[in-house]
């Protein structure tokens, strides 16, 4: 087995339960919208769903024999044991990446991995739990407008991969203009044909004039311009062009295989990769230096400016550069008041292939919460600008909801299942969410009490979800910003109509929020601390001094 392969629909089973099956498909749902599918490679570099396709193949097989009473275990993108468990059980446990700290560095880390005895599985790229760029569209588009983006502004920004490609329709979404520096023209086509991107440019100049053009004339649009970031904000800072917005969203973290260095056209610098792979990272790290440079002056010079979570700041300050830390990153910025709620990314994939499922999961969202402004507008403008029938993967949709609102959703889902509306469904989240991710250049970046680099949180909320009865429950490292730079964990959840699944389900999405307002509530943050009292959270350490 290897690639193509095809993405699997209908309501036929191929394993003995909807849990089960979920899994086989959502492993091909990962592949069949990756970066580099015939590498296994999701997004972000390197981050991929199987170590290989032998492993794909046995992940394929084991999966059609599994029992409903038994857990697959999953070490680093390998199928590495099944053992008989219960039926409330998760039916698969994943860690991907982990080592001992001492050891988690780059160089230990990229060794055991080409020797094929490790994986670097991402966020949802390891755990089968990526939705396509969707899956970060409405955090993307919430962040731009908490930034300030709209009619008439304009952002700059770098990346369009398959993270950060959700940057072209979240900026047209705010009504902005938005100016998308990307080097490679696979990405830049992909993009476009997808709908992301409207207009494309090789000429640095006359992309740039076109930018400011359209934020003149207030147009939503979204323009590629096939350069290295670099240049393009070299560009405007000769030129005392100033954007509104300023953010990046390269693979800077992976300063090997997802960052290209400046002077170099897009095959020389391929070709440097394969031939002298160390110069090409010294060239990359220096590039990343004068990238994070340009980005302090640009916000010096009046731009709003913040790291979007790829980790570019830490990665420019190991590299020697002292300003690096000069702007802030978006979760400390915009996120974190959200994560204090138990707020964070609800992500729902029809696992039949029916778009009309997710038009119903829409219709049940404004019933519940129509009168969140930002959540209406959100539906709104996803329903308009993404077309199922353009994206290779199963239909999705993700929309940000919190403690209490999680269950409740779930809970009229549930109804329709149960009445045959709509098919199984499965529910998800990123990693990146309220309470399982430890983060310190991202999600816990300056936590009010300096625990920015405690990673007891994410394994707690790992299992927390493992008891409640999720589906299946993953922990990883490096998500986002690099090897050793973070620890995270996720859950997800099959619905199905039947009652022991409501009862799981009552209980998974009641916990998982609510050890995020936990975390943070421990860190002394005051709006957590009435979140855990509004929903009636025990937190001894409080309710008992």
């Amino acid at each position: 087995m290897g690639w193509p392969i095809k993405l699997i629909t209908g309501s036929e089973l191929h394993c003995k339960n909807w849990q089960i099956e979920a899994l086989l498909r959502m492993l091909y749902n990962n592949v069949v919208q990756g970066a580099v599918p015939e590498e296994l490679i999701i997004y972000g570099g390197r981050g991929k769903a199987a170590r290989n396709w032998e492993c794909f193949e046995v992940f394929d097989r084991t999966l059609r024999r599994l029992k409903p009473d038994e857990t697959l275990l999953v070490q680093s993108g390998k199928p590495a044991g099944v053992l008989r468990t219960h039926e409330h059980s998760p039916r698969a446990l994943f860690a991907n990446s982990l080592m001992v700290p001492q050891w988690c560095m780059d160089e230990e880390f990229w060794l055991l991995e080409r020797a094929g005895l490790i994986m670097y599985g991402q966020m949802t790229a390891g755990s089968w739990s990526f939705i396509g760029q969707q899956g970060i569209m409405q955090g993307t588009y919430e962040t731009f407008s908490a930034a300030g983006a709209g009619p008439g502004k304009l952002i700059v920004t770098a990346g369009l991969g398959n993270m950060g490609g959700a940057q072209a329709p979240a900026g047209k979404m705010t009504g902005a203009t938005i100016l998308i520096a990307e080097i490679n023209p696979a990405k830049i086509e992909r993009c476009q044909r997808e709908g992301w991107v409207d207009e494309v440019f090789t000429d640095i100049g006359q992309a740039v004039d076109r930018a400011f053009a359209a934020r003149a004339a207030r147009e939503a649009v979204a323009i590629a311009v096939r350069a290295n970031a670099v240049d393009l904000l070299e560009y405007l800072i000769r030129r005392n062009q100033i954007p509104d917005i300023l953010t990046d969203q390269t693979s800077a973290h992976d300063p090997l295989v997802g960052y290209y260095p400046a002077s170099l056209s897009f095959d020389e610098a391929n070709r440097l990769r394969a031939g002298n792979p160390d110069e090409y990272r010294r060239r990359a790290l220096e590039t990343i230096s004068h990238h994070v440079h340009f980005m302090v002056s640009l916000k010096r010079l009046g731009a709003t400016t913040f790291e979007y979570g790829n980790g570019i700041r830490l990665r420019a300050q190991e590299n020697g550069l002292g300003c690096a830390f000069e702007f802030q990153g978006f979760a400390l910025l915009y996120v974190r008041p959200l994560f204090c709620q138990g707020r964070g990314p609800f992500r729902v994939v029809s696992l039949t292939g029916n778009p009309r499922d997710i038009a119903v999961i829409d219709s049940i969202i404004l019933e519940l919460f129509g009168d969140n402004a930002m959540l209406r507008n959100w539906i709104g403008k996803a329903q308009t600008h993404i077309d199922f029938s353009r994206l290779p993967g199963l239909p999705a949709r993700v929309c940000w909801l919190g403690m209490g609102e999680r269950w409740a959703a779930v809970h009229e889902i549930w109804k329709r299942v149960n009445r045959h509306e709509i098919g199984p469904i499965w529910v998800g989240r990123d990693h990146l969410d309220c309470g399982s991710v430890a983060s310190p250049s991202r999600e816990t970046e300056g936590m009010k009490d300096g625990t920015d680099a405690v990673a007891d949180w994410p394994i707690l909320n790992a299992l927390v979800a493992a008891s409640s009865g999720a589906t299946w429950v993953s922990v990883h490292q490096g998500g986002g910003v690099g090897i050793g730079k973070s620890v995270h964990a996720g859950q997800c959840f099959v619905i199905t109509g039947d009652g022991e699944c409501l009862k799981l389900a009552e209980r998974v999405f009641t916990n998982d929020p609510a050890t995020g307002i936990i975390r943070h509530a421990d860190a002394g943050y005051d709006e957590a601390v009435r979140a855990a009292a509004d929903h009636h959270i025990d937190l001894p350490m409080i309710n008992e001094t």
